[in-house]
């Protein structure tokens, strides 16, 4: 048996033994289920419960769930698929500017040691910040809730990345430099047929990082502003006391984590650099 196909046996396994112990540890059958007289029945007593959902009941949610993802019956009663896209749609907006403005200057950070010092204060006073303590300021400025959600993914996620392609630009082997200077390369040409290619599996995993925490981001950014979104989609389950669709949105969130991130490694190979 081949490494690929144990790993793929274990999983399976490991995921059957989740949901036996969920099951037995949940007890996911419907609370205080009992008959009720007809006073209790209209006064709405002995409903069910509120309760940590097992494996199957989730299960079964996320059936009826993904069965029509897209139904839109009002503000307050979306589907997960255009909660999801939502939330896509704001993080692919964030995290494109920050790339169209983290690449070129941590480019340049890396290529230039003064640039680079000059800098340094800054980006380490700015990266520790939480992304969400920009949020009051976003919304009071800019006064829109998604555009500012929009901000909150930018400023976390340009961080990573602008560290990263500064590292992999200063790691450049001196050798290949002096390849470029023998040559008698001109700065651009150095920096585009030498430095960028020799960088590229750093800037990638900075690109990785920043999906992953961007990703993060956008749902605790729409839990405070509200409206649309898998952020807002799992705070007002809560706020039901549908403990099912809070952990179906949990299992989905990161679900959608792992393909964006998925994404990112696959586009990777196609920029492969081996010396």
């Amino acid at each position: 048996m081949t490494e690929n196909k144990k790993a793929i046996l274990l999983s399976l396994t490991l995921l059957v033994v989740f949901f036996i112990v969920g099951e037995l540890i949940t007890s996911s059958g419907e609370r205080n289920k009992k008959d009720m007289t007809e006073y209790e029945k209209l006064m709405g007593m002995g409903e069910t419960q509120a309760h940590v959902p097992g494996p199957m009941e989730v299960f079964r949610h996320a059936i009826s769930e993904l069965s029509d993802p897209f139904y839109d019956n009002g503000p307050n009663d979306k589907g997960i698929g255009i909660q999801l896209l939502y939330s896509v749609v704001r993080v692919m907006a964030g995290y494109l500017l920050s790339v169209i403005i983290a690449l070129p200057i941590g480019f340049l950070i890396g290529m230039s040691p003064v640039f680079y010092k000059a800098l340094q204060p800054y980006i380490q006073i700015l990266k520790p910040i939480s992304p969400l303590a920009w949020m009051p300021l976003a919304l009071f400025v800019i006064k829109d809730s998604i555009m500012s959600s929009i901000f909150v993914i930018f400023i976390c996620s340009i961080w990573p990345m602008l560290i990263n392609t500064a590292f992999g630009v200063i790691s450049v082997k001196k050798d290949f430099l002096n390849v470029g200077k023998t040559l008698e390369m001109s700065n651009f040409k150095t920096a585009f047929t030498i430095i960028l290619p020799a960088a590229l599996p750093t800037i990638f995993t900075g690109l990785r990082i920043s999906m992953g925490i961007s990703w993060l981001v956008i749902v605790a950014a729409e839990m405070l502003v509200g409206g649309t979104g898998i952020g807002y989609y799992v705070w007002n389950e809560w706020n039901n006391l549908d403990l099912a669709s809070v952990v179906f949105s949990i299992i989905m969130i990161g679900l959608i984590g792992m393909f964006l991130d998925s994404l990112i490694s696959r586009s990777s190979k196609y920029f492969n650099y081996q010396e």
